[in-house]
This record gives structure tokens, C-alpha cells and sequence, in this order.
């Protein structure tokens, strides 16, 4: 059985990873994200999405460094939900995002799936 410190480490890859990106190449963001039509040439959206990556490793250091009880799964788990009607909400209902925005979806479903299953291993290992 994987260890809920090991599900707890797999949880902060995706944030590692795509704050990474967005903080070190935040145009490459915009391009493989946005539609066309929505794209801005400005420095400031740039900006906005470094921080936004530095954010994400910033979230990924504090998961990288915490003790999660199963209760921090549950609630972590929880909290990814709304990311879901987010994503959905700006490809299809005000299309802002094009296809490639499937990485923060298929992310965002890999942090899920991680927090059940470093649920089902806290629950065991009674933390």
C-alpha cells in the first residue's frame, strides 16, 4: 500500500510543475492556454500569470512540507472542486481557454484522485 506521505507528495507534482511554468515562462502560458481573439501582448498579463505560477510553487512547498491528516485530504480534495467549474465555465460558457487548458483539467483531476487515495491510506494508517 503507497503511504499517505507518498499520495501527499504526488499532490504537490502538478503544482510544482505548471507554477513553475507559469512562473519562469508566463507567455508560453498565454499562448498555450488562451484563445486567440483574448491573448494580450502586455507585459502586465505576464506579470500576472508569473505570479500566478509562483502561487502554485508556493502551495506546492507548503504541501511539500506539511504533515497531511486524512482530513487534509478531504478538505484539499474539496477545495479542487470549484477549479472544475472554473475550467469548464471559460472553455464552453464564456470561452476564454482553448484545449490545451486540458493540463490544468487533467491536474486538477490527478490532485483529486490523489486525495482519495491519500484519504483511504491516512484512514488506515490512523493519521
Amino acid at each position: 500500500m503507497i503511504s499517505a506521505r507518498t499520495w501527499q507528495l504526488l499532490i504537490a507534482v502538478p503544482f510544482l510543475t505548471l507554477g513553475a511554468w507559469a512562473l519562469l515562462w508566463p507567455t508560453s502560458v498565454q499562448w498555450v492556454a488562451f484563445r486567440p481573439e483574448v491573448r494580450l501582448d502586455d507585459r502586465i498579463l505576464a506579470v500576472a500569470l508569473g505570479a500566478f505560477g509562483a502561487q502554485a510553487v508556493l502551495c506546492s512547498i507548503f504541501i511539500l512540507t506539511s504533515r497531511f491528516t486524512r482530513w487534509s485530504f478531504l478538505v484539499y480534495g474539496l477545495a479542487l472542486l470549484p477549479f472544475f467549474v472554473f475550467n469548464y465555465w471559460f472553455l464552453y460558457i464564456e470561452p476564454l481557454f482553448t484545449a490545451g487548458m486540458a493540463i490544468d483539467f487533467v491536474a486538477n483531476l490527478a490532485m483529486l484522485g490523489f486525495c482519495v487515495m491519500g484519504w483511504r491510506a491516512a484512514r488506515a494508517e490512523g493519521i
